[in-house]
């Protein structure tokens, strides 16, 4: 399964537990994140995009002020911290599925291979 479509599907229908984790995790770093991307993404972007300040970037509607810079810095914070808490809980999937995956007691034999030793000690003895 790529990446992308298992961050898809996490996005899309996780369950309760990785719900729960995200929100602690999120907590956890949201303000590590929003500092990451107000002060050292945005401001590094803004160059790249011509001395841009993405906090300044505004419309004027009507009597209304539209901040679409702050927006995206929160997309950016969103994206960033989805993507960590993604990675986090796969990891501990892959760990939990390590603990699941012990090797099984080997089978019996088979009714034909039951049947086949039969055969091959009738034909010993004969």
């Amino acid at each position: 399964m790529s990446f992308v479509k298992e961050f898809k599907d996490f996005a899309v229908k996780g369950n309760v537990m990785d719900m729960a984790v995200g929100v602690i995790i999120g907590g956890a770093f949201g303000k590590i994140v929003s500092s990451l991307v107000d002060d050292i993404i945005m401001p590094l972007i803004g160059i790249l995009t011509g001395g841009i300040d993405f906090k300044d970037i505004s419309i004027q509607v009507g009597s209304a002020t539209v901040k679409y810079g702050l927006f995206l810095q929160n997309v950016t914070d969103f994206f960033i911290i989805a993507i960590c808490i993604f990675i986090m809980i796969k990891a501990m999937n892959s760990l939990s599925k390590k603990k699941e995956e012990k090797p099984a007691a080997p089978a019996g034999p088979t009714e034909e291979q039951k049947l086949l030793g039969e055969i091959r000690d009738l034909l010993k003895n004969k």
